[in-house]
């Protein structure tokens, strides 16, 4: 019987793939990802691009998040890049409820930008609201 495997973070090149496939587009360098791997398979991830210094736009896929994923997603965010702001942008409306509940507002909808009839949900997460962050406003 073959051991089955932890999930764990992991920050390669398949966590693109995986999201580019799950979103229809190829998804060109430069980026950062994170993703979640279970039982040797990517189930989850996170590219981050469009870097500006106050902000990162995160595009996510897949299912089977972790609070240990969201915590490393916000510290790269917050702590690491020391952004202010994230920028999610998901077709899936249950990610976008779960950026909801990390302390996102929806603030806008980006039509066809998955391709036709493919539209993107943009949520923001400001450092200050995101529910991981120690020093998160009660709303």
């Amino acid at each position: 019987m073959t051991p089955a495997y932890a999930s764990q973070i992991v920050t390669d090149a398949r966590v693109a793939r995986f999201v580019g496939e799950r979103i229809g587009a190829i998804i060109y360098p430069p980026f950062t990802c994170m993703g979640i791997e279970r039982d040797g398979e990517i189930v989850a991830g996170a590219v981050f691009n469009c870097f500006t210094g106050h902000d990162v736009e995160i595009t996510v896929a897949g299912r089977g998040w972790t609070r240990a994923f969201f915590r490393a997603v916000g510290q790269y965010a917050f702590e690491q890049l020391k952004c202010g702001r994230v920028q999610v942008t998901t077709e899936d409306e249950k990610i976008a409820r779960l950026a909801e509940r990390l302390g996102g507002q929806r603030e806008g909808l980006l039509r066809d930008k998955f391709g036709p009839g493919k539209d993107g949900i943009v949520l923001g997460v400001l450092k200050r609201e995101y529910k991981f962050n120690e020093n998160a406003q009660s709303p």
